[in-house]
């Protein structure tokens, strides 16, 4: 079977490993960089840089202590640089982790013809067709938007800008402004609606308060107009660089006519990921589902097994999800509704390895679980912890399996450890 995948992201790469090791042809058609978004654009350029604003609040902090005199200072030139120097080494490495399970790489901007793919002015015939195209940040019909930056840019800036006025309330806008503001520029976020709204509240005041200090936020707010110099607002003019994290928008046009697209330009899919034409499945950011990297790895393998004639099929319940900033904010939602039996315990992080510094303060963290004392399940946890996004998808998988409050009962966490998770469940499992 003749296999052809669009897109060397984390979708299309994960699905071209698959159906290779399931003796299928594989060619993976990929325009610009294997590793996609998130390694030379997203998750890992954030990962980077939190890594050096991590180092540079732990250093005055430890000035504040007296713990250290040396003040230290950074090099956003030199940042950028090791940035993309490092994601270019990991790109060499997946593109040759990928030609090792036998896939061919081709390198080009692909067009979708019936049954075959022409890049380069090659045809490629297929069987089946795999479209991991990706997405791009969605830019609003603002006047001036061109002005503005995303974060496909922010590794091309040449310093630290002095004022950055981030368009946004979710993730994207709250790790960059995390990120910013400990590099020194004067951030405010400006949300058309509620920043963080679908955070539980509790969290939504502790990342305000104590991992976003200096940060202006401001909701409800329409920008009119985008300018080199700033932008007017429905609450009045902001100046310095503006920066777009106004969500994403879906690679789908190369699709075109070729499959169903939906209202958000989004391809739409089954739970086995096959899209309206029999020959043509789609996965990662170009379905429009939950937008992180293991779930795109996740449908990628989905696809490629169906395509190879073995049954699977996608799960998005109890995904677990994190926002990268000083300390990982990691939660899980089964997405039930609450019932009258549903009970919250909460407790402060502990001191340990990431936080042990921060205990004089108080700011070591925060985690919160709900469970339901009927049935002992585990209905949502959420919590801010060096430790929390390493704990939280060892967590969700025991929830998928089965696992009640009263299963805790004798668990032995490593230590130390800065988790407060399952001394929470500990004590829950008392009522299981």
């Amino acid at each position: 079977m003749k296999m052809l995948i669009i897109g060397g992201g984390p979708a299309g790469r994960s699905a071209a490993m698959e159906a290779a090791q399931l003796d299928a042809e594989v060619t993976l058609i990929e325009k610009e960089h294997v590793g996609g978004t998130c390694l030379h654009e997203g998750c890992m350029v954030v990962c980077g840089f939190n890594d050096v604003v991590r180092f540079y609040e732990d250093s005055k902090n430890y000035q504040k202590l007296g713990i250290i005199s040396q003040k230290h200072s950074i090099d956003y030139s030199e940042v950028t640089r090791g940035i993309k120097q490092i994601t270019g080494k990991i790109a060499n490495i997946l593109k040759h982790e990928t030609q090792q399970t036998g896939v061919e790489l081709v390198m080009g901007e692909a067009t979708i013809k019936e049954g075959m793919v022409e890049v380069n002015g090659d045809d490629y015939p297929y069987d089946k067709l795999l479209i991991a195209s990706g997405s791009r940040p969605f830019i609003p019909p603002v006047s001036g938007a061109e002005h503005a930056s995303t974060y496909k840019n922010v590794l091309d800036w040449k310093e630290i800008p002095p004022n950055l006025n981030i368009v946004g309330s979710g993730v994207i806008a709250t790790e960059f402004a995390s990120i910013f503001s400990s590099l020194g520029s004067k951030v405010k976020i400006l949300c058309r609606n509620q920043f963080l709204s679908n955070i539980d509240p509790e969290f939504r005041d502790y990342i305000v308060k104590h991992l976003l200090p200096g940060v202006q936020i401001q909701e409800n707010v329409q920008v009119q107009e985008i300018t080199p110099e700033g932008a007017s607002t429905s609450q009045g003019p902001v100046e310095g660089k503006v920066f777009l994290a106004t969500g994403m928008t879906p690679n789908s046009e190369i699709a075109e006519g070729m499959v169903e697209i939906g209202s958000k330009k989004e391809i739409m899919v089954n739970e086995q990921m096959k899209t309206s034409n029999p020959s043509i499945y789609a996965a990662g950011d170009v379905v429009g589902t939950v937008g992180n990297t293991p779930v795109a790895r996740r449908e990628g393998v989905v696809a490629a097994r169906n395509a190879c004639d073995v049954s699977a099929t996608m799960d998005y319940h109890l995904i677990p999800q994190s926002i990268t900033l000083y300390y990982p904010v990691s939660f899980i939602d089964s997405g039930a509704e609450q019932s009258e039996d549903e009970f919250d315990v909460r407790i402060r992080g502990s001191a340990g390895p990431g936080s042990f510094w921060y205990a004089l303060d108080g700011e070591t963290g925060f985690t919160k679980i709900s469970s339901d004392l009927e049935t002992s399940e585990i209905t949502r946890v959420s919590s801010i912890s060096p430790a929390s996004r390493t704990s939280i998808p060892y967590l969700a998988k025991m929830v998928k399996d089965g696992y009640k409050t009263a299963d805790f009962d004798d668990f032995i966490e490593t230590h130390p450890s800065t988790d407060a998770i399952y001394k929470l469940l500990h004590f829950l499992s008392k009522y299981g």
